[in-house]
């Protein structure tokens, strides 16, 4: 699977997670919560580490400037969250406020970053990529709950490299 193709599919499952979040309660919230956080970790620590150095070009820089800042604000609502109970009333209201980052995050780097890389890059290219982001991604999901470093990341948004 190409790195677009990866993200793309990584979106939708995230969106499908918030879908189910809305209607949940109790133990099954957190636990949708949980996956969410995970799923989310998981997505910016391979888009920050490979997918938006290896697309680092001066058509992309501002739009991938604008992402890292973007995760910044996702990582901070995790981590607040992370330390709440989902029957606390500020709980919805802090997943309807990450869902609303999430989805703006999205539609930008599905609407501008993406064509704009498709043409950056060759299809062997994003394949490569692609392989290295999926790895990475198995890495830190066995490596346990990638939520948990969510808080350390909260100081300062990812550097382009």
């Amino acid at each position: 699977m190409n790195a677009i193709e990866l993200l793309e599919t990584q979106h939708k499952e995230v969106k499908e997670l918030f879908n189910k979040i809305e209607k949940a309660s109790g133990e099954t919230k957190r636990e949708l919560f949980e996956r969410i956080a995970d799923d989310l970790a998981v997505h910016a620590t391979i888009e920050e580490k490979h997918f938006y150095p290896a697309t680092k070009a001066a058509r992309t820089e501002e739009l991938l400037q604008e992402a890292v800042e973007e995760h910044l604000s996702v990582k901070r609502i995790i981590a607040d969250l992370l330390e709440m109970d989902p029957a606390e009333a500020q709980f919805d209201a802090k997943i309807a406020v990450l869902k609303e980052q999430v989805e703006h995050h999205v539609e930008e780097e599905e609407g501008e970053l993406f064509p704009q890389v498709k043409k950056l890059l060759a299809e062997d290219e994003l394949e490569d990529l692609g392989v290295v982001m999926e790895d990475m991604a198995e890495e830190l999901k066995e490596g346990g709950a990638p939520r948990a470093a969510v808080p350390a990341e909260t100081g300062e948004a990812a550097p382009l490299e």
